[in-house]
């Protein structure tokens, strides 16, 4: 089961409960468990997770009793990369890989500056 997802709360602009299930979770081949597939879809939770090779080729050797494919949006696992590279190049200001900031909201302004800083850099 992927512990974070319990811990998720999104405020509603509106008020009300917060959300509690994301839309969509994409995820590395380290996250490809049987129990974190069962566990999404019993949410109504769509995931893009990567099958790795010793899976997959366990689930064909077991014939008709090793169950479909799993499904895998190849687009939407490409933008996972995109956010990934994003974060990384963020995390090139030390002040957001060590999160120096005691106030989550300070946090949050100095990553918005280092995300405009890369935004305006030139190339």
């Amino acid at each position: 089961m992927i512990p974070v997802l319990e811990e998720i709360r999104v405020p509603r602009q509106a008020g009300g409960r917060p959300r509690t299930r994301p839309d969509h979770v994409g995820g590395d081949k380290a996250y490809s468990s049987r129990r974190n597939r069962r566990h999404l879809p019993r949410r109504q939770i769509k995931h893009t997770i990567p099958e790795p090779r010793d899976q997959r080729a366990n689930r064909q050797r077991r014939g008709s009793k090793g169950g479909r494919p799993t499904g895998f949006g190849k687009t939407i696992y490409q933008r996972r990369n995109e956010v990934e590279r994003a974060i990384n190049r963020l995390k090139t200001f030390r002040a957001i890989a060590t999160r120096y900031d005691k106030r989550a909201y300070v946090f949050h302004g100095t990553v918005t500056a280092g995300a405009i800083r890369l935004w305006l850099r030139p190339g």
